[in-house]
């Protein structure tokens, strides 16, 4: 079983949810950027990774772009479930961008990172680098199309921060800034079949029929009943 919330921003209540409960070993819970919990690098910080990384079932983040990438990048990158993470501490992982994995029998293709409000606007050369780690490069872009082409550009559920820009206009977001990112994520919703899409930075908790969620504090059970139909060719 695989459960979703949206950013966490280090609020440890969130694990309190009693729908948590019903995840088992190799089952997990997803959350979808602005994990937070990764930012002092202190005692108590590393306490709670400890812990966290204790839970019989895996705990996994995509980045947002309220992350302390100097310290994020500093755990070792390794080979699991088909993609690459950072292992963070026992069954707590980053997954990374632009690439697929089968986790609890499912396939997931996940694409963290985005750009904030903050980074729209003029930086000083001291402060660049603040925000620079929270954009995917050009090979990451590139990679996750590769990725999904090798699994015939079909998976169960996507998971990313940013959502495509599709569907940030069909929800009406009139403030929300346009980028590359978003545009990068309508050619993924078009290229790829997909039973759910699962998304958060927005901070809403909102379901977009039939295939679209943007997720915050609510956990969510990940749900692959909705398959997309297969095209027919006629006279076939």
């Amino acid at each position: 079983m695989i459960m979703v919330t949206g950013d966490l921003h280090a609020d440890l209540t969130r694990f309190k949810n009693p729908l948590l409960k019903r995840l088992k070993k190799n089952d997990a819970l997803i959350i979808t950027g602005d994990f937070g919990c990764i930012w002092s690098g202190d005692d108590k910080e590393k306490k709670i990774l400890k812990s966290l990384g204790k839970k019989k079932y895996n705990v996994l983040f995509v980045e947002g772009v309220h992350e302390n990438y100097s310290l994020l990048t500093q755990y070792p990158v390794e080979d699991w479930c088909g993609g690459k993470v950072r292992v963070i501490s026992g069954n707590l992982r980053q997954l990374m961008r632009g690439q697929c994995y089968e986790i609890a029998g499912k396939k997931i293709f996940t694409f963290g990172g985005g750009q904030s409000e903050e980074n729209n606007s003029y930086l000083e050369p001291d402060e660049e680098s603040k925000w620079i780690a929270e954009i995917p490069t050009e090979e990451e872009l590139n990679e996750g199309i590769r990725n999904l082409e090798k699994n015939g550009n079909k998976v169960d559920f996507i998971i990313s921060y940013e959502p495509s820009s599709k569907i940030a206009e069909f929800i009406e977001v009139g403030s929300m800034s346009r980028n590359h990112i978003n545009t990068y994520l309508d050619k993924v919703q078009d290229s790829v079949e997909f039973s759910h899409w699962y998304f958060g930075k927005l901070h809403l908790n909102k379901l977009i029929p039939p295939r679209y969620s943007c997720v915050f504090d609510n956990v969510v059970v990940a749900d692959s009943t909705r398959l997309p139909k297969v095209r027919k060719t006629k006279g076939k």
